[in-house]
């Protein structure tokens, strides 16, 4: 009898390892589905929550970063954001996530519209063994950027896909970041966030930095017959006419 209780304690004592080993290496694969945003539900909620809400978040620091990574072709390239003209719109997407694939539709469609019409879009996918190098390329749009950078998911603090991010190259800012259910709710907040933006940096509609002031102002002139070498422009282009006093007639 005590043997049979000895050999009944080593089987549960086994049994026990056993169920901890399984529910450890479950915990260890739900982390690694989440950190590549891959949804387990069947409805594709958001990162693992179904039915997420609509969130649009300020972004963490408020500053634009570069892109550094693989192309889906496997070769090394760099996206500059920072620096660049206009706004970037950063598409963080995975092959494997079921609320992406809207998004992965959508971008597709030749007449996308983007929250503004000088919008360039990057898809940004994670490293390889977290991404399918081969599913991640047959996904992206042709005329569409797209990378592989785990760097960048963390850099702009990203919780998991289907994540935007919209940025502001000119000035190095970002415009905001958040997620959606599809892509016609991202584009209207989107552009919701992008007209306070605007506001904030700028009191004048359709302004974007001082840069773009500067152009605009140089092409009203250029209408109105004045160019840079205009005396009203250029002081020492225009000395000598306004070295004669304006209430005396020039000598003759």
């Amino acid at each position: 009898m005590a043997v049979a209780l000895v050999l009944l304690s080593c089987a549960v004592g086994v049994l026990a390892l056993l169920v901890f080993g399984l529910l450890r290496s479950h915990a260890e694969i739900i982390r690694a589905l989440h950190r590549a945003g891959i949804p387990l539900e069947e409805d594709g909620g958001h990162a693992g929550r179904p039915g997420a809400p609509v969130e649009l978040r300020s972004p963490p620091d408020g500053s634009a970063h570069d892109i550094v990574g693989v192309s889906p072709a496997g070769s090394r390239t760099k996206i500059s954001v920072t620096g660049a003209d206009g706004l970037t719109l950063l598409a963080f997407l995975s092959s494997g996530c079921r609320t992406c694939e809207t998004f992965w539709t959508a971008f597709a469609e030749p007449d996308l519209d983007l929250p503004d019409p000088g919008t360039r879009l990057v898809i940004v996918g994670q490293d390889p063994p977290l991404e399918s190098e081969a599913a991640f390329a047959g996904l992206a749009p042709p005329g569409v950027k797209a990378v592989l950078s785990s760097a960048a998911w963390q850099v702009y603090d990203v919780p998991g896909s289907p994540f935007f991010a919209l940025v502001d190259g000119t000035n190095n800012r970002m415009v905001g970041s958040g997620t959606a259910a599809n892509w016609d709710q991202m584009r209207n907040m989107l552009r919701t966030a992008l007209g306070d933006y605007l506001r904030e940096i700028d009191p004048e509609p359709g302004a974007t930095s001082g840069r773009h002031r500067e152009r605009r102002a140089d092409e009203a002139l250029l209408a109105a017959g004045i160019g840079r070498d205009h005396p009203t422009v250029n002081p020492v282009a225009g000395a000598g006419a306004r070295d004669t006093p304006r209430d005396q007639p020039a000598e003759q």
